[in-house]
């Protein structure tokens, strides 16, 4: 393992293991397999790729090099086209080694990331698969001992991440913004203002959120998520973490008793693990502090608010999360939602991605269908093109009954003119432009021999009509997906004016 500082002066962990993947000699190895940096940082991830110079006779050149996290339907989503990159990377390439860099590093950079090379050789392409995998962190106070004495709490206290950080890397702690100590933990004793930060020595920039220290180690139940929605017949996770002072009126706290419940009547609350509806369905799974309530073969009538309350040994030492977490059991109500990259003309992508209204567990499997045929299984699906004859829907893996709604691109247009018949000079009329797409389409409406738009939306009235109205009018739908046009005849005449729609 080493510790890699790169030129902006944060530190990250590198594990080194070399992973090659070679063959006839096409291999990608990446200098580390995993990474973990700190949020707001940039992070240097590098590989080197080799290819053979000669195959059958034709040299080998390099047309494309590309990192990407995303990939299906044979796409490999160049990561400087992502909108949620825009800005923040960059591609160091030459001599046969790339260096991606990510700049003011979001916790939602954490991924596995690749590297794909393509070349002139009809079968030149090579992905790193075993990629590396970034991890961006903060740090945090956490509590581990304390005690409760008259006026003030004493605390032993530790800087965490969520990702491992290098063994010998020195904390330095803050005290109500005052340097205090160094070392990896640090105990003191505690007012009810007091304010403690932690932060890697050297490292001041990438420092914790200042805790209040009395929050952390006196009476408190934390809820992961406050609103969780689950499909009927499956099985939910319901998370919190809960504190309590580890001593009080020179009495060790001990916790007696932790347990779920979703009533409560005359200060009695009745544990889930008691009701009957939830007879052989429910679980606690609880320790360190964190307790996990498990619901399987979730019905309609589980849909309810589910507090945790926690008992100990002292006299008022008995604790309820009282803002609870909401379940709701629902059907998906699945959405399409789509995202178009143009930003490289070469490299040019549509992005469906599978959504609901509400919060769903990260681990469920998707499915999506061209045409009602399975064609990917994953949360997101790309394409370079969408055909107008093509519909997009997906379904969630065992939930396939609650489909989203299809996303198709327009259908041929129809135009309706109002009023029919003839119609008098000085006179108006509408003309009524329809097409059946999803996502519905937006209309525009172009007259011949004239550059601009002469109107948009659905709808098209001309006013005192003259005969200089007459001649071919278009009606244009567009959506995400694809354009359809028709084309009709305006007639003017003397007196009237008549209309013929063109096929």
């Amino acid at each position: 393992m080493s510790v890699t500082a790169a030129a902006s002066g944060f530190v990250v962990l590198l594990l080194t293991v070399t992973v090659v993947q070679c063959e006839n000699g096409w291999d990608v190895s990446y200098t580390s397999t995993e990474i973990c940096a700190f949020r707001g940082s940039t992070v240097d991830i590098t590989c080197t790729y080799t290819y053979p110079s000669t195959v059958n006779n034709l040299d080998t050149t390099v047309q494309e090099t590309v990192w990407f996290i995303k990939e299906s339907n044979g796409i490999h989503v160049d990561l400087r086209t992502d909108p949620e990159y825009s800005g923040r990377v960059e591609n160091l390439c030459g001599n046969n080694k790339c260096t991606l860099r990510i700049s003011n590093l979001r916790e939602s950079d954490s991924a596995v990331y690749k590297f794909r090379f393509t070349t002139n050789q009809p079968t030149g392409s090579l992905t790193g698969s075993a990629g590396v995998t970034l991890s961006v962190t903060d740090l945090h106070v956490q509590v581990s001992r304390s005690m409760k004495y008259d006026s003030s709490y004493w605390a032993e206290l530790r800087c965490q991440s969520s990702c491992r950080l290098p063994d010998h890397l020195n904390y330095v702690w803050y005290k109500n913004q005052q340097k205090r100590n160094e070392g990896e933990s640090y105990s003191d004793y505690f007012y009810s203002i007091d304010r403690v930060s932690c932060a890697g020595k050297g490292l001041k920039d990438f420092c914790s959120p200042s805790m209040l220290v009395w929050s952390q180690i006196d009476w408190g139940v934390s809820y992961t998520s406050t609103e969780i929605c689950a499909f009927r017949g499956s099985t939910v996770h319901i998370n919190c973490t809960y504190t309590y002072p580890s001593r009080l009126n020179h009495l060790d706290t001990t916790v007696q008793e932790t347990f779920w419940f979703i009533k409560e009547s005359n200060g009695i609350h009745v544990d889930l693990r008691t009701d009957p509806e939830y007879s052989g369905r429910v679980e606690n799974l609880c320790g360190n502090n964190k307790c996990t309530l498990r619901i399987s073969n979730l019905t309609d009538s589980d849909s309810a608010v589910y507090k945790f309350r926690f008992t100990t040994n002292q006299p008022t030492g008995s604790f309820t999360g009282y803002t609870g977490v909401t379940l709701n059991v629902t059907d998906p109500q699945l959405q399409v939602h789509v995202r178009r990259s143009t930003a490289n003309p070469s490299s040019t992508w549509t992005e469906l991605t599978c959504h609901s209204r509400c919060q769903l567990p990260d681990h469920l499997s998707y499915v999506w269908y061209n045409n009602n045929k399975p064609v990917g299984r994953k949360k997101y699906f790309y394409l370079r093109h969408f055909n107008p004859e093509d519909n997009y829907h997906c379904a969630i893996e065992g939930q396939e009954r609650f489909p989203s709604p299809t996303v198709y691109a327009p259908k041929p247009p129809s135009v309706s003119v109002s009023p029919s018949g003839e119609i008098m000079e000085g006179s108006s009329v509408t003309l009524t432009c329809s097409s059946d797409a999803n996502p519905a389409a937006n209309y525009t409406w172009y007259k011949e021999d004239e550059d601009s738009p002469t109107a948009s939306g659905q709808i098209f009235t001309i006013t005192n009509i003259t005969a200089e109205h007459g001649g071919k009018y278009q009606c244009e739908a567009q959506n995400t997906h694809g354009r359809s046009n028709t084309t009709l005849h305006l007639t003017v005449g003397a007196a009237s004016i008549g209309y013929r729609s063109l096929v």
